[in-house]
């Protein structure tokens, strides 16, 4: 009775954010081990002293990315209202000395046009979806085919070893193109069709060749082996629900929760004995 009143509550929290809605997904960590996140309302920036601050105010961005150099990316994304039922986007950059600036200007997205990519490796390659269900892209041009039913997020490794879920499956590609299912129904599909979509969210790797995924609606991460093994390696616990996380240079575990349009970042520490799933 009890986790199906946190299950009952956790679709209510879904149902709150608008249609087509989600939270955001990324962690990312500079080169000092400042740690970055969106609440889709601004991007925050947690210091090593855990002093918290606002560095980019006033944009609705799902994903980051930072490069080398610690330059921070996102987008804004807004909708115009029922008037026109039409989106808007723009591109920016935050340098390390905070000097903001567009890099793309806005314009109508969700075109299947060559946007930048948040999904990136150590070589600056992007890695990204023609919508609705691919091919698989690097850069401009296509690294996989497959007969994909529902290409949702991604994340790539340093040196360029891809993984992606599809409807709930697990996809990996390697640098040479090579395309493999690494695990299959990494839960079950029991969410309201028009939640369905993003009941696995953020996904992370680690040094190791582990990925991480976010089950929204398990309301934990899972951690799935090079062999595609699935261990439950962490939960979260209402009324906040995770979305993502990272694994930050010390190889502490970071996961992303959410509440309406509230979001934190929490140190899980290291995962030493996991629940197999």
């Amino acid at each position: 009775m009890v986790m199906r009143r946190l299950a009952i509550a956790a679709a209510l929290t879904l149902l709150a954010l608008p249609a087509g809605a989600h939270p955001s997904v990324s962690v990312v960590f500079d080169s000092k081990g400042n740690i970055y996140f969106s609440d889709l309302k601004q991007v925050w920036r947690v210091a090593t002293t855990g002093a918290q601050s606002v560095v980019v105010a006033d944009v609705h961005t799902h994903e980051l990315y930072i490069d080398a150099q610690d330059n921070l990316y996102g987008e804004h994304l807004w909708y115009e209202g029922d008037a026109t039922k039409k989106w808007g986007h723009y591109f920016w950059r935050r340098s390390p000395d905070g000097r903001l600036e567009r890099v793309v200007a806005a314009h109508e997205p969700f075109k299947n046009e060559r946007d930048p990519s948040f999904v990136r490796d150590r070589a600056g390659n992007q890695y990204w979806d023609r919508w609705p269900n691919g091919p698989i892209m690097k850069n401009d041009a296509v690294l996989a085919r497959g007969p994909f039913r529902d290409i949702r997020f991604m994340t790539v490794t340093p040196d360029g070893t891809l993984f992606f879920v599809d409807t709930l499956d697990l996809m990996r590609i390697t640098p040479d193109g090579q395309l493999s299912t690494l695990a299959r129904g990494l839960a079950p599909e029991d969410l309201i069709p028009s939640r369905a979509h993003n009941q696995i969210m953020g996904l992370w790797t680690d040094r190791a060749g582990n990925v991480y995924a976010a089950d929204l609606k398990d309301n934990v991460v899972k951690r799935i082996a090079p062999n595609g093994a699935v261990a439950v390696v962490e939960r979260s616990h209402w009324p906040w629900e995770v979305s993502g996380g990272a694994i930050a240079p010390n190889g502490d575990l970071w996961v992303l929760e959410f509440r309406l349009y509230e979001a934190r970042v929490r140190n899980v520490g290291r995962v030493l004995n996991p629940s197999q799933h």
